[in-house]
């Protein structure tokens, strides 16, 4: 839907992509103006349990310190699981089927009125919320 100006909640993969040593250049240059952005706690739990099973220093130390400078952390709350809830349910319903992880992410979005920044566009197809592919750029 829309590029870098637009307010932005983070998915899981740009953060993955942001730590490695070379990243995809349209990442980089989304990041290069970025300032402050939001991160759903889904995000924080999905690459935490990334961390835990292979753990890397220093991507722990690039994210513990990205999330310090850069994000504010939006919580679930009762509205958004049950926004998620419900997308799920209808989502399913249409033999759409797509992980809690996401539709929490997605609601978490739709919620707060924010184009998520993803490179699966397609897992938040029909949940309603402005997305942006930083990779494609």
């Amino acid at each position: 839907m829309s590029g870098p100006a637009a307010t932005q909640l983070v998915d899981t993969n740009v953060f993955g992509e942001l730590s490695r040593p070379r990243p995809n250049p349209g990442v980089l240059a989304w990041s290069a103006g970025v300032r402050q952005i939001a991160v759903s706690v889904i995000t924080v739990e999905e690459v935490s349990f990334g961390l835990s099973r292979r753990p890397i220093d220093r991507v722990r130390a690039w994210f513990d310190q990205f999330l310090a400078r850069h994000c504010e952390v939006l919580d679930v709350t009762r509205a958004i699981a049950t926004l998620a809830g419900t997308l799920r349910g209808q989502l399913a319903a249409r033999g759409q089927v797509r992980t809690q992880a996401d539709l929490l992410i997605g609601a978490t979005a739709a919620h707060h009125g924010l184009t998520l920044v993803t490179r699966n566009v397609r897992d938040f197809e029909g949940c309603g919320i402005g997305v942006w592919d930083p990779f494609a750029s």
